[in-house]
């Protein structure tokens, strides 16, 4: 079960930190707005006062989650970008040099990258 949920993750890690990203965003920015602007958002838009006093909660999970989707966001985007900078290579002596971070890389990236790797090990003849 466990390795469902982690191919499930890993396939579509892009996607889903971009979701964390903009769903901390909107969180981050509705508890701040709860926080600083409460005497606004009674007299115009007519918030209850049970929905400001969750404010503060907003706030905290809101900045974790932006946090936590820009940060995935960039681990996917380095490893992607490391990746197939290495796969352009031609020469075997540099590919064997970058060989076992260029899996470790792959490890944590989609399926369709790891099958680019096997590609070019089987292109110069590597196992």
């Amino acid at each position: 079960m466990a390795g469902k949920i982690s191919n499930f993750l890993r396939e579509y890690e892009a996607i889903l930190s971009i979701f964390l990203t903009v769903l901390g965003l909107l969180l981050l920015l509705n508890g701040a707005l709860g926080m600083w602007a409460r005497d606004f958002l009674k007299s115009i838009i007519h918030f209850s006062n049970d929905y400001l006093e969750w404010s503060l909660y907003l706030l905290m999970v809101g900045g974790l989650l932006l946090i936590a989707g820009i940060w995935y966001l960039y681990s996917y985007l380095k490893n992607k970008r490391f990746l197939l900078k290495e796969i352009k290579t031609n020469k075997r002596s540099e590919f064997l040099k970058m060989h076992v971070e260029l899996n470790i890389k792959a490890r944590h990236l989609p399926s369709k990258y790891q099958n680019m790797l096997k590609e070019k090990e089987t292109e110069l003849k590597i196992k």
